[in-house]
C-alpha cells in the first residue's frame, strides 16, 4: 500500500470543501454535477477542488461519454477501509467519521 506524502495531502485536504468532497466520495462515486448539488457550490469551484485531490493522488476519474465520475483512489480507499476512515499521515490524522459536515 501507498504511503501518502504528508505535505501533499495537507495541501490537498487543508481546504473544508475538499475534506466534504471526501467524504462524499467515502459513499460513492459521483460526477462534478452531483458533488456540485450536495454541496451547494458551482461546479466550476468543485472541478478545482478536484483537480486539486487528484494531483495528491486521492482520487481518480473515470470518463463515462461527455461526463467524468470521480472515486477515491484505490490506495487511499484500501488504507481508509483498513484504518476505519481514518487517514494517518505520521504528522497528524485525519478522522473522516468526525469532521464536521
Amino acid at each position: 500500500m501507498k504511503n501518502f506524502d504528508c505535505i501533499t495531502a495537507l495541501k490537498a485536504l487543508g481546504e473544508e470543501s475538499r475534506m466534504r468532497i471526501v467524504r462524499i466520495l467515502l459513499k460513492k462515486g459521483s460526477s462534478v454535477n452531483e458533488i456540485a448539488e450536495e454541496l451547494g457550490v458551482t461546479q466550476y469551484n468543485v472541478s478545482k477542488h478536484l483537480r486539486v485531490l487528484r494531483e495528491a493522488g486521492l482520487i481518480e476519474q473515470e470518463k463515462q461519454g461527455q461526463q467524468r465520475f470521480y472515486s477515491l483512489a484505490t490506495d487511499f480507499s484500501a488504507h481508509l477501509a483498513k484504518n476505519k476512515n481514518v487517514l494517518d499521515l505520521g504528522c497528524c490524522t485525519f478522522d473522516f467519521d468526525k469532521l464536521p459536515r
